[in-house]
Formats: structure tokens, C-alpha cells, sequence
């Protein structure tokens, strides 16, 4: 999917709140939205997501620009940054809604998708990250956009969680950081 020479590309790695932050972070992109995809129920809320029976994962819609960042750097953070081994689950959060997922908008990405589970693969682990069909995707609320920037300094679990991974992104793709290059 383009727009004005921004492509995007859906992925669900556990908390969107968790891989918004991360994203956020990394040269190339240009937008971050949470929301959701994957289920049966209409317009769903943030309730009824976290309730585990609408199928939905909390996802991200990351828009980014392909001549500052490829896409295959781009798997490789969201790799890098989740636990693809653990099947519905991300550290505490449990159920399908926080499943590794990664949802392609053309047959380049679904290929870039399995490229990126092999490599993934080559460091150790099982990897049970699906590539699942592009489905209806619904933004979250508002009040979960900009979450880390907003309002996770504030919140107990955000600051357990999303802390290590952006020193992990500085880390390993420091180069790929806004907040390294900065």
C-alpha cells in the first residue's frame, strides 16, 4: 500500500503501545497507528479486543519511506523487538489479540514476510510468527496513538516493557535510531 511515496506495512508484535514506541523511533518511518486486525467483529473496541473474542491482534500500521528504509530492515527490528517464539503470548500479555503476526498488502510483502521469518529463524528459537491476509483494519481509539509520548512514562507496565526494547533497537540497529543519530 502507498500514498505519495510512504508505503506501509502491518504488523502485530503484542502491545501496540510496546511496538508503536519502538517504531516511533527508527529513521524512515514516517507514521505509527495502533489498531486493530485479524477478527470478526465490526469496528471493534480496545475492550472488547483485550476480552480475547473477536480475533483481533492489537497491531501497527507503520508507514515509512522505502528510499530512507527497506523493508526487510524494517521485519528485521520488529524481529528484533518481540519474541516471535511465543505463540499468543508477549512477556505477561497472553491470548491471540497479542499474537506475532504480519499482515501483507501485496504479494512483495508476503515474500519480504517469509524472507524475514527465515533470517528470523537462523538466530535460534521456533519462530510461530503467521503471515496472515490484509483484513479490515480498524484504528484504535484515540487515546492509544502516541501512547509512549503521551502517556506510558506514566504507566507501570509500559515503563517495564518498553524501555529494554528501544535500548535493544538503539543497540543493535543503532544506525536505523533517531534518538542514536540525534
Amino acid at each position: 500500500m502507498t500514498e505519495r511515496g510512504t508505503e506501509y506495512v502491518t504488523l502485530a508484535g503484542g502491545c501496540f503501545w510496546c511496538t508503536e514506541a519502538v517504531f516511533k523511533d527508527v529513521i524512515g518511518v514516517t507514521s505509527v497507528e495502533s489498531g486493530y486486525i485479524g477478527g470478526t467483529v465490526p469496528n471493534p473496541t480496545y475492550k472488547q479486543v483485550c476480552g480475547g473474542d473477536t480475533g483481533h491482534a492489537e497491531a501497527i500500521r507503520v508507514g515509512y519511506d522505502p528510499e530512507q528504509l527497506d523493508l526487510g530492515d524494517l521485519l528485521d527490528i520488529f524481529f528484533a523487538t518481540h519474541d516471535p517464539t511465543q505463540l499468543n503470548r508477549q512477556g505477561n500479555d497472553v491470548g491471540t489479540q497479542y499474537r506475532s503476526a504480519m499482515f501483507p498488502a501485496s504479494p512483495e510483502q508476503e515474500e519480504a514476510m517469509k524472507a524475514a521469518i527465515e533470517r528470523a529463524g537462523e538466530t535460534g528459537g521456533r519462530i510461530v510468527t503467521t503471515i496472515e491476509p490484509m483484513d479490515t483494519w480498524y484504528p484504535a481509539e484515540g487515546y492509544h496513538q502516541d501512547y509512549w509520548e503521551t502517556s506510558g512514562r506514566s504507566n507501570p507496565y509500559c515503563m517495564a516493557v518498553i524501555p529494554p526494547k528501544l535500548q535493544k533497537l538503539r543497540k543493535s540497529f543503532a544506525a536505523r535510531s533517531k534518538a542514536v543519530a540525534a
